[in-house]
């Protein structure tokens, strides 16, 4: 587990109450929100509707089509988070390329794990 400042959980700007559906989410990553005891309701299908989704790739076209379908499954006032690993296919620049022609805007990265990093997107204001 990583040492933090602040817990992992509010890193990622999670809250009491929040729909939220994780995809590919590490055990270890999920044991260490859970830490943070916030009381998440965790969904099963983000087609139900959800205010924050944390999602971790490994290729390319699992992102594009991740961040297309869940364009329209956040709230507009939501969140994704794209997590992905040192070394792999996807990096910062490439979730923005995808995600800024979808009508997302990059607003905070971190450090999620060990290897793993992650950009948070929200919807552009003029498309909420």
């Amino acid at each position: 587990m990583i040492e933090r400042a602040p817990p992992l959980a509010r890193t990622l700007d999670l809250r009491d109450g929040m729909r939220v559906w994780f995809h590919a989410m590490p055990e270890e990553i999920f044991e260490e929100i859970a830490e943070y005891a916030l009381e998440l309701m965790l969904v099963g299908d983000p087609a139900l509707g959800v205010d924050g989704a944390h999602v971790f790739v490994a290729a390319a076209d699992d992102l594009s089509a991740l961040l297309a379908s869940l364009r329209y499954q956040v709230s507009p006032e939501g969140q994704v988070w794209v997590s992905w690993q040192d070394g792999g296919a996807v990096d910062a620049e490439m979730v923005r390329k995808v995600a800024l022609p979808l009508g997302y805007f990059d607003t905070k990265v971190c450090a999620v794990g060990p290897d793993w990093h992650g950009l948070k997107l929200v919807i552009r204001k003029d498309l909420r």
